[in-house]
């Protein structure tokens, strides 16, 4: 595929706001997301090469690159005294450790909307025409399911090596994999929705 200027861009502007980050957790001896901006490098190597390969729209790019920023802030203390991930959005109820709806559920919930849609971007290009939607639509949502496993794996090394991180008990780590399965969903639903509307379009467009 042919890289344009804003592909350039948006690499440059994830660089740069990891960078800075990174500087910031550094400095305040927050070594949890310093794991995390090493983590999100390779996050943005892996989300490269892969474009370069299935070529993603560029709303997909900003998306995951609007939930990095979210996730960088997630750790900080630039807008809240304490980090923004335990900020409580809208106290709806408490089980154990977790109150619901936490800035940290938002961020799962909206990731998985976005890796979902990455992750059928990709899917799509070794699909048949007159496959079966329903079977694939639960397939994604596996994959979604799948990540968001990974993604609780890198948090558990996290508690095994740092001391103090912001993680939380299992009522927290049950929360995330809900609302990364609810952000999954959710874009098989966007999805099933667009290829229908695209159907009735074009009949003969898969």
């Amino acid at each position: 595929m042919k890289v344009t200027k804003i592909h350039w861009i948006i690499l440059f502007v994830n660089i740069i706001y990891v960078i800075l980050f990174g500087i910031h957790f550094f400095q305040r001896g927050n070594f949890e997301f310093v794991w995390y901006v090493f983590i999100m490098f390779i996050l943005i190597a892996l989300v490269s090469f892969l474009h370069l390969k299935y070529n993603f729209t560029t709303l997909t790019l900003i998306g995951i690159s609007m939930w990095g920023i979210g996730h960088m802030f997630g750790g900080s203390t630039l807008l809240t005294k304490e980090r923004l991930y335990t900020f409580v959005i809208l106290p709806l109820f408490t089980t154990g450790d977790s109150t619901v709806f936490r800035y940290d559920q938002l961020m799962h919930f909206y990731f998985y909307i976005v890796a979902t849609v990455m992750a059928y971007q990709i899917l799509k290009e070794y699909l048949k025409k007159d496959i079966k939607w329903l079977p694939v639509a639960v397939f994604l949502v596996f994959i979604g399911m799948g990540i968001g496993a990974l993604n609780e794996i890198f948090e558990f090394l996290t508690v095994l090596f740092l001391k103090d991180t912001g993680v939380g008990g299992y009522y927290n780590i049950a929360w995330d994999i809900v609302f990364n399965t609810l952000g999954t969903i959710v874009a098989v639903a966007y999805i099933s929705f667009k290829r229908k509307s695209l159907s009735n379009l074009n009949p003969n467009k898969n």
